[in-house]
């Protein structure tokens, strides 16, 4: 059989996976907190047909040898965590984050992570995110409570309508070391890996940690044109490996029919 059928077939899946990745993105164009991913290859092991450097008649060397490729695989697929666009909302319970950090919430018990500051009010006046997951440190603001005010160094107060505060904490932001090794997990949160490292507790504005903006959403990272080049380039991608596919059938059927 053809190598070429099999090393072609490698090239359609990765691209696959690279279409896969891309429509991801742009399926997510609109989340907040979204941080884009992009589909990474390496090539796979050669076949050594003639090894460089080997030793021929009259004590020369061979300059180049033949290596045959056998295809490609994919290696990772690259979260990048690039500072999305600004959305002012108005709304005093949406915070951004300006810079590095991550909010912590609490879901089951265990802490989970996430960029989205979307936050709402629930039942006991408690601030949770969209699917009810309380942000730590736990803060509820009083029934009475006629403004709710955040500061660029994450002290949140809610106070009264003579400006008195009648609640208030500090809200801490995380940091990792590698924050592309995060595990997604949905919902726009993440979990701490082996790769990522524990998550590190700091004050928004100190030691290379960002601020926070209230009133302001963080939306997605990810640039439409660049994705639909991407998708672009990954579709011919795609195609011509069906065409080297195609191509192989055909020169098989070629040696077939030398019988006839």
């Amino acid at each position: 059989m053809m190598r070429s059928l099999w090393t072609a077939a490698t090239g359609m899946v990765a691209q696959q996976l690279n279409i896969d990745v891309i429509s991801h993105n742009l399926a997510n164009v609109n989340t907040s907190g979204f941080k884009k991913s992009r589909a990474e290859f390496e090539d796979l092991m050669y076949q050594n047909m003639r090894i460089a450097g080997s030793a021929t008649e009259g004590d020369s060397r061979i300059p180049v040898g033949i290596q045959v490729g056998m295809g490609v695989r994919p290696t990772a697929v690259h979260k990048f965590f690039s500072q999305g666009d600004f959305q002012n909302s108005g709304n005093p319970l949406d915070i951004a984050i300006e810079g590095d950090g991550f909010f912590q919430v609490l879901v089951n018990g265990e802490p989970r992570y996430t960029r989205a500051g979307a936050f709402k009010l629930n039942q006991d006046g408690t601030v949770v995110t969209a699917n009810g997951y309380v942000l730590q440190p736990e803060f509820t603001v009083p029934a009475e409570t006629k403004n709710v005010v955040v500061t660029e160094a994450g002290h949140i107060a809610a106070l009264d309508a003579n400006g008195q505060e009648l609640a208030a904490a500090d809200i801490p932001l995380y940091t990792f070391i590698n924050p592309a090794g995060l595990d997604a997990i949905g919902r726009n949160l993440y979990v701490p890996s082996e790769a990522s490292g524990e998550a590190v507790e700091g004050v928004p504005g100190e030691d290379n940690v960002g601020t926070l903006a209230q009133g302001f959403l963080e939306m997605s990272n990810v640039e439409v044109v660049d994705e639909m080049v991407n998708m672009i380039v990954g579709q011919r991608a795609y195609e011509m490996n069906s065409k080297a596919i195609s191509t192989s059938d055909q020169m098989l059927q070629t040696a077939v029919n030398l019988k006839r």
